[in-house]
């Protein structure tokens, strides 16, 4: 696999760095409760699709995060400088 633009920093992946998310590391990158995050994927409240593997196992694209990320920085005008 090479590098692609859907991370966060340089916008590149790293060639070890799953192209997922789990619901709990969602939670962290958008700064809300595991709980939270875990009840709006049940309901398909998330503001990006939950890919359901099983009955049990959620994940959730990681480029469709950083990309849901870096449209809310825009929106209120941070900029990344670094």
């Amino acid at each position: 696999m090479t590098n692609s633009d859907i991370s966060g920093k340089g916008g590149k992946v790293r060639d070890n760095e799953r192209l997922t998310m789990t619901i709990s590391e969602l939670a962290a990158a958008i700064g809300c409760s595991r709980y939270l995050a875990y009840s709006l994927a049940r309901q398909n409240k998330l503001p990006v699709n939950v890919i359901r593997l099983g009955d049990k196992r959620m994940v959730v694209s990681r480029k469709a995060v950083l990309d849901l990320l870096k449209a809310k920085d825009t929106e209120v005008g941070v900029t990344n400088n670094g």
